[in-house]
């Protein structure tokens, strides 16, 4: 091996042109969930397959275990710059997952998720489980089968937990979530309970789509969303994903009889496309332009959509600007009965309709039924069932049929065990980053009602959205806040605004 100077530049080009082949592959994908012909899915499917495959093997050759091997020692003890010494870190995480999984068998499980996920939308359009349950069996498989290339040490679940929210167990999260349970529930039933109701006749009228896209894309403007950087565009479920940081492009849905569902879609996305438009434009190129964490990430897209977009100053600041796009639905309609309806909280069936105070129920369940699936104590063929016993358990409400319950998401047919959880924790983290923000904007109210918003994505860009994989999750919220997370913010949150909203003593 040359220099050691010269050992870091090749292992960077090495890198980067790993990065190039994941640009192209997420661009595949992003085509391939919002219009590429159905007939052209299969073959779709084996070029991702065959790129990811190429990626695969590059980050687990010879050449990469080479470069690991020296530079892993001077990130050690020697005095390497920050960027670098990241770089060989993530890199050297990736190296050791993917070299214990035979490249054939990795290839096989890239075409599988693409193609089970062309399948999970008719399924899902057909409310027909037994459409998916042969891919999703097959996956699941496939999950066991590389816990066991990785070993674990507590609970085989763990090793898929870590791959999103790194540090992140089932020790540390059955607690957790028994006391977000705890505090939740018996919010939930004093709301239910409680003889204010909001008028959702409001939202729930005939809104015409095109306007609806046309108000997302006015809004997302207004966060700061750069769309020279970026596109909306309709699909299925929604998504943003980043090919780098000038191209992180949002898709969401639209239902013609709920404003609400556009709406938040496109801020929740946004959210995540405002994290992926500003990570430092020195990390391009690096395996560190992107989210440190799942759970980070969704912090960004819950604050903006729950913690700003459902807030009376948010909408004291836009109603109007709504108006122009629906004047003949919102004729006479107050800011502040506006601002109630789209903060209903009543049980749903579907997670990415569901309210603030019960969302977290519905991840617990998914958790739950994700840790049995992988310890084996529950079958893919037994999924509807479980699920709609928890559904009634959890949340009083059972669904008539599987594209309500089992089939609502996307991410098991893409293989995305561990994933859930990052959604719950999200919330937790953006509770806290908003007490953060409070404290060093006490005018932040005030701003947020003025339509001073793009002030929320600088605080966040410095606290958070820079620094891509520099940071460690704990580390972000330590350097964030000055404290490890903490979940009184998410209780207390919840406490303050839905009481005030029920009018509960």
């Amino acid at each position: 091996m040359a220099t050691l100077e010269k050992t870091v530049q090749s292992f960077k080009e090495l890198v980067k042109k790993m990065k190039h082949y994941n640009e192209a592959i997420s661009l595949i994908y992003w085509d391939l969930r919002t219009g590429a012909p159905k007939k052209g899915v299969k073959q779709r499917s084996q070029v991702i397959g065959t790129l990811s495959s190429e990626v695969f093997r590059m980050a687990t050759s010879d050449e990469m275990k080479e470069y690991l091997d020296v530079l892993g020692e001077e990130v050690e003890g020697g005095d390497m710059d920050e960027v670098t010494r990241a770089m060989v870190r993530e890199a050297k995480k990736e190296y050791d997952l993917a070299v214990k999984i035979p490249p054939e068998r990795h290839q096989a499980f890239v075409v599988l998720t693409s193609q089970a996920e062309a399948v999970w939308e008719d399924a899902k359009k057909n409310s027909d489980f037994s459409l998916l349950q042969p891919y999703l069996e097959k996956i699941v498989a496939f999950q066991k089968e590389f816990i066991g290339y990785w070993g674990y040490k507590d609970h085989p679940y763990d090793t898929l937990l870590d791959q999103y929210e790194p540090g992140i167990t089932v020790k540390e999260l059955d607690p957790l979530f028994a006391n977000l349970r705890a505090k939740i529930v018996p919010m939930v039933q004093a709301v239910t309970s409680s003889p204010v109701k909001p008028k959702v006749e409001i939202v729930k009228q005939p809104y015409p789509i095109e306007q609806q896209r046309a108000f997302c894309h006015f809004i997302l403007d207004k966060m700061g969303y750069d769309f020279e950087a970026g596109r909306l565009d309709r699909t299925a479920h929604p998504f943003a994903i980043g090919l780098n940081p000038k191209d992180v492009r949002v898709t969401n849905r639209y239902n013609p009889n709920d404003i609400r569902e556009a709406i938040f879609g496109a801020i929740h996305e946004g959210g995540h496309a405002l994290y992926e438009q500003n990570i430092d434009p020195k990390l391009t190129g690096t395996n560190l332009a992107d989210g440190t964490s799942m759970g980070i990430h969704e912090s960004q897209s819950r604050f903006y959509e729950n913690i700003i977009g459902r807030s009376l100053p948010f909408w004291q600041a836009y109603f109007d600007d709504l108006k122009r796009y629906f004047p003949r639905q919102l004729e006479g309609v107050q800011v502040e009965d506006f601002h109630f309806a789209v903060n209903e909280s009543i049980p749903s069936l579907i997670r990415t309709e569901s309210d603030e105070l019960t969302y977290n129920l519905h991840i617990m369940i998914r958790y739950e039924l994700e840790k049995r699936l992988i310890s084996g104590e529950l079958q893919v063929a037994e999924l509807p069932g479980v699920w709609n016993e928890m559904m009634k358990e959890y949340l009083g409400i059972v669904p008539e049929k599987d594209s309500e319950g089992v089939l609502q998401d996307i991410h098991w047919a893409g293989g995305s065990f561990g994933y859930f959880p990052s959604y719950s924790l999200g919330n937790l983290y953006a509770a806290q980053l908003e007490h953060q923000l409070r404290i060093e904007h006490p005018d932040y109210e005030e701003k947020i009602r003025n339509g001073e918003i793009r002030f929320v994505r600088e605080w966040l860009t410095e606290k958070v959205h820079r620094y891509g994989k520099m940071l460690r999750p704990r580390e972000i919220i330590l350097k964030a806040t000055g404290e490890p997370l903490n979940a009184r913010y998410l209780t207390d949150y919840l406490e303050k605004k839905y009481k005030a909203l029920y009018h509960l003593g």
